[in-house]
């Protein structure tokens, strides 16, 4: 360790040597750790050669049995890179609006336990929709505010009338199937939703939905199409949550 006087004080700085070692053995463990990662994800890589043809954003239930199929062979050996998988395959069909989510979050009841695969819906849910909220920032509310700028300053008065509520508005638009996830997610930034609260009431308001997503995908093998897995317990406890989501918000406004 060396010193130097820098006015009355004296500052202290690890020597060469001391940081010479530090690097080398942080260089050692990110070379270690990277190799590793490497030969998993290059020895995954060829296994998956084979089955190919079955690696595709699903697009139908069928799609979602042959992934949870394919997966699941893998799944034991190489938990980390499958769950790594799902969790960023997630986040870009929620960031890019790309259809298919919804049989994601079924093969994701399939791989794994129930909370793991409800956090990973949650947490995906939120953060992929946060990213397609700010893409539409940068671009979408430039131009309804250049080409709309009355109508979005309306539309910017109401919400910002009911910013007390939006958690609510924006938990109660996630569990019922009034409007496209994409469709909130490109609004939100236009009519000044705010980030926090349109994060926090994604995260919420997925989770109830994801229950019953992930409650079928227990059964996936045996599902022949989305609808198998409503029943009429699973619809009542979407719309109790949908009620109380937006009962603060209609006691307020009596």
């Amino acid at each position: 360790m060396c010193c130097c006087r820098i006015g009355s004080g004296l500052l202290f700085f690890p020597s060469s040597r001391f940081v010479s070692v530090f690097e080398t053995k942080i260089a050692r463990s990110s070379a270690l750790l990277l190799s590793y990662n490497v030969a998993n994800f290059h020895e995954l890589f060829r296994l998956f050669r084979s089955e190919a043809d079955h690696l595709k954003f699903p697009k139908s239930i069928e799609d979602a049995q042959q992934l949870g199929l394919v997966l699941s062979r893998y799944k034991d050996k190489y938990y980390p890179q499958v769950l790594g998988g799902v969790f960023v395959t997630y986040l870009f069909l929620q960031t890019f609006a790309i259809p298919g989510s919804i049989f994601l979050s079924i093969v994701s009841g399939y791989l794994f336990p129930f909370m793991v695969a409800l956090l990973l819906i949650c947490f995906c849910s939120a953060t992929g929709a946060s990213f397609c909220y700010l893409l539409s920032y940068l671009v979408g509310r430039k131009l309804v505010k250049t080409y709309l700028p009355e109508r979005s300053a309306a539309w910017a008065s109401k919400v910002e009338k009911q910013k007390e509520n939006i958690l609510g508005y924006i938990i109660f638009l996630r569990i019922t199937p009034f409007l496209p996830n994409w469709f909130i997610n490109i609004v939100s930034p236009v009519l000044d939703v705010h980030l926090k609260p349109f994060w926090i009431g994604t995260f919420i308001g997925v989770a109830p939905p994801s229950f019953v997503a992930i409650q079928a995908g227990t059964t996936l093998q045996q599902l022949t199409s989305t609808t198998d897995a409503l029943s009429f317990q699973s619809v009542a406890l979407l719309v109790i949550f949908a009620f109380l989501s937006i009962l603060p918000a209609l006691l307020k406004n009596r």
